[in-house]
C-alpha cells in the first residue's frame, strides 16, 4: 500500500514538473532569462509545498477526495484570494451568467457579494421575488434554509438560491438597525428582467429607469427616449434617470446609456497590466434629449456599469447627481473560457471617469446628498392648514374670484404630486430640482 502511495505522489510529482516545464514562458523569458511576471520564475519551493499537502490530503483525509475536486477547489482558493469578483465558473456557472446577461434566468433576483465570508445583497432587482419580499441592499445573508452561509464560495451560495420556480427558500438575514436577524421566506421564479422603464411625471418631464445593464439596454434606452418625446411633442423639457439599486451590468451598455446624452468627449476608460486591458470610449455627436436638463439619481446600491454612467455625465457636467454615495465597485471583470467549458471570471483592469477619478473603493459621491428619510402622512380629519381664505370676513381676491378653498386646493395635479413624495420622495426631489433647473434655462 506505502508503495502504491509512493507512486502517487511520485506521478503527481512528474506532472506538475512537466506542467512547470510547459507553461515555464509565461512566468519567464528564455531568451534572456528576464522575468515576465513579478520579476520572479515559478515558485518552485511553492509547488513542492503544494504537491506535498495534495498527496497528504489524498493519504490521510477522513474521506477519499478526487482528484477533480482537489485542483477545482485550489483553482477557486486561488481566485477567491485575488478580489470578491474574481471567481472560477464551472460550465453550470458560466451558462447561468450568459443568461444572466441577457436578462432572463431562474432564481430571488437579487445581486450579491461576499463581505467576511457572508453574502452581501449588492441591491435586489427590480420585479423579482427578491425585491417584492422586501430584501434591501446591505443586508447580509447568513442563512440559506438550514444551511449557514460561512465557509461557503459565492457560486456554492448563488447555486443554492437558485432554484426550480416555484419552490422555496428561507434566508436568514442581519440587517443594519435590527436587533434581531430576519427570516424571510421566498419563492423562486423565472427573472425576466425588463431593464429598461419609462414613464411621465408631469408634463414635459419624462422619467427613466434602469434596473440593470444588459445587452440591449442601450436599444431600450432609445426606444424609452422616442416614446417619452413623442408623447410630448417631440421635445422633452427634462429628465429624471434612475439608477438606484442598479447593480451594474455589461460595460458596452454603459457606454451606449452614457453616449445617449452626451456631444463629445471621454466617457470612460480602463487601465490594466495587459494590453488589451487598456480601453477608451468617446462620445458621438448626438445627444438625444437635445440637451434638456438632467438629473441622475443614485444610492449605495448603485455599482458598478452604473458608476460608470453616472461618472461620465457628473464629469461633463451634463447631469446633477443627486441621492447616496454609491457602492464603489471599479473594477473590470474579463470572462475567460477555458478548454474543458468553464471559465474564469478575473478582474483586468480599473476604470476611470473622464477627469481620472477610480471609483474602486471609493464611489460616485452626489452633487446633492438625500438623506434616506421616511414621510408619513397626517390624518386630514385630525389636521387640516388653515388659510387665508379660510378666515371669517376675510378680504376678497379682488379679481372675482371669491377664494373658495374648495376650489385651489386638491386639484389631480396636487394629489399627483403629494402621492409621489409620499411613494418616493428622492424621485419627487429630483423633479423639483429639474423644473427649477428648467425654468433657469429658459
Amino acid at each position: 500500500m506505502q508503495k502504491k502511495k509512493a507512486i502517487f505522489i511520485l506521478s503527481l510529482g512528474i506532472m506538475l514538473g512537466v506542467f512547470m516545464g510547459t507553461c515555464g514562458s509565461v512566468f519567464a523569458d528564455k531568451d534572456n532569462g528576464d522575468a515576465v511576471a513579478d520579476g520572479d520564475v515559478l515558485p518552485f519551493e511553492d509547488l513542492r509545498t503544494f504537491t506535498e499537502i495534495f498527496g497528504r490530503i489524498k493519504r490521510d483525509y477522513v474521506e477519499p477526495v478526487s482528484d477533480k475536486k482537489l485542483l477545482e477547489d485550489a483553482v477557486r482558493g486561488m481566485l477567491s484570494g485575488l478580489d470578491p469578483h474574481s471567481a472560477y465558473l464551472v460550465a453550470e456557472e458560466y451558462q447561468e451568467l450568459k443568461e444572466g446577461t441577457t436578462g432572463q434566468f431562474g432564481g430571488l433576483g437579487i445581486e450579491v457579494t461576499m463581505e467576511n465570508g457572508f453574502i452581501k445583497v449588492v441591491s435586489p432587482i427590480d420585479d423579482t421575488p427578491a425585491q417584492k419580499a422586501g430584501i434591501k441592499t446591505g443586508d447580509l445573508i447568513v442563512r440559506l434554509d438550514d444551511k449557514p452561509v460561512k465557509g461557503m464560495t459565492l457560486p456554492d451560495a448563488v447555486k443554492l438560491m437558485r432554484g426550480e420556480p416555484g419552490s422555496k427558500i428561507l434566508l436568514t438575514i442581519v440587517r443594519e438597525g435590527e436587533d434581531e436577524p430576519l427570516k424571510m421566506t421566498i419563492t423562486r421564479d423565472i427573472i425576466k428582467v425588463k431593464s429598461v422603464k419609462s414613464r411621465m411625471l408631469e408634463k414635459g418631464y419624462g422619467y427613466v429607469r434602469i434596473s440593470s445593464f444588459q445587452s440591449g439596454t442601450g436599444d431600450g434606452l432609445k426606444d424609452a427616449l422616442a416614446a417619452l418625446k413623442k408623447e410630448n411633442a417631440g421635445k422633452l423639457k427634462g429628465l429624471v434617470l434612475d439608477l438606484r439599486n442598479n447593480p451594474g451590468g455589461v460595460l458596452n451598455a454603459a457606454v451606449e446609456v452614457s453616449d445617449a446624452f452626451l456631444r463629445s468627449g471621454l466617457i470612460v476608460y480602463t487601465e490594466g497590466r495587459i494590453e488589451n486591458s487598456e480601453m477608451r470610449f468617446n462620445a458621438a455627436p448626438d445627444d438625444l434629449i437635445d440637451d434638456a436638463p438632467m438629473v441622475v439619481l443614485i444610492n449605495a446600491g448603485s455599482a458598478s456599469a452604473s458608476e460608470i454612467v453616472a461618472g461620465a455625465l457628473q464629469d461633463q457636467k451634463r447631469a446633477v447627481i443627486m441621492g447616496e454615495k454609491s457602492f464603489g465597485k471599479g473594477s473590470v471583470q474579463t470572462i475567460l473560457p477555458t478548454s474543458n467549458g468553464a471559465a474564469v471570471k478575473l478582474t483586468t483592469a480599473r476604470y476611470y471617469t473622464p477627469s481620472g477619478r477610480s471609483i474602486q473603493a471609493e464611489g460616485i459621491e452626489p452633487d446633492i446628498t438625500l438623506a434616506r428619510v421616511k414621510l408619513e402622512s397626517l390624518d386630514k380629519a385630525d389636521f387640516t392648514p388653515v388659510k387665508e381664505a379660510d378666515l371669517s370676513h376675510h378680504l376678497q381676491n379682488g379679481k372675482g374670484n371669491p377664494g373658495n378653498p374648495e376650489n385651489t386646493d386638491g386639484t389631480d395635479a396636487d394629489k399627483d404630486k403629494e402621492a409621489l413624495e409620499m411613494k418616493d420622495y428622492s424621485l419627487y426631489e429630483a423633479l423639483n430640482l429639474l423644473k427649477g433647473i428648467s425654468i433657469m434655462h429658459k
